[in-house]
């Protein structure tokens, strides 16, 4: 199982972090120091319609010396060619973009399916993408199971109402799109170490962890010797 520390940038600087680490090539730089394999990296103003963090992404992936994982209101076909061309390991199709099957089929035809993933923000089960007051007449398993017959093989999964509350990831809304036979990562929500054994647990491919490791509640290293 993966970790995913999150960096997530808002307004120019890493939402809840503090001090160092509220600069997203700072925050990069120790997680990776840290022994971090992957970062996953968001631009939160554009999730929310706002002007995009363009310029420091670039920065981030430039400087990066581990695989980037890039997200955050990707559902514009060009938008995600770009983060390609910056440098980016994977890109995640967000939901918005993932519900249109010949935008996802033309993606994979292009960068092909390991770096490529689909982000599923969900609500009660169903789709509600980032950035809307939307709740889509689509659920979670639904959505998946549409994007794994593209061929898409990777699921960003996040319950929304758990992000930033440290109150425990959706492990059951997790494990359920796993079973489709997709590799889950699950994001929202995770608060202590016991997360991220019962996401092991349950056999899922990652975790994103962001509020969590800005708030000293855990480690890189104690998060990388129980997921070991």
């Amino acid at each position: 199982m993966e970790l995913y520390p999150a960096v997530d940038i808002e307004g120019g600087r890493v939402a809840r972090a503090h001090g160092a680490m509220a600069g997203p090539v700072a925050a990069l730089e120790a997680f990776t120091r840290a022994g971090t394999r992957w970062i996953h990296l968001v631009d939160m103003d554009r999730a929310y319609g706002r002007p995009d963090n363009h310029e420091l992404i670039g920065a981030v992936l430039q400087a990066a010396a581990v695989q980037v994982q890039v997200g955050g209101g990707l559902f514009r076909e060009d938008d995600i060619d770009q983060m390609f061309t910056l440098g980016a390991t994977r890109v995640v199709i967000g939901p918005r973009g993932a519900v249109d099957g010949g935008l996802v089929q033309r993606l994979v035809a292009r960068h092909g399916t390991t770096r490529l993933a689909v982000g599923i923000d969900a609500k009660d089960g169903r789709v509600a993408p980032r950035g809307t007051a939307d709740i889509l007449d689509l659920t979670a398993r639904e959505l998946a199971t549409r994007v794994a017959r593209l061929g898409i093989g990777t699921i960003i999964y996040n319950e929304v109402t758990r992000d930033g509350k440290l109150t425990g990831p959706d492990i059951d809304g997790a494990t359920a799109l796993a079973a489709l036979g997709l590799d889950v990562i699950v994001s929202g929500g995770v608060g202590s170490l016991d997360d991220l054994r019962a996401a092991r647990a349950a056999r899922l491919a990652g975790a994103c962890v962001g509020r969590a490791l800005y708030d000293g509640k855990f480690t890189i290293a104690e998060a990388l010797a129980c997921l070991s």
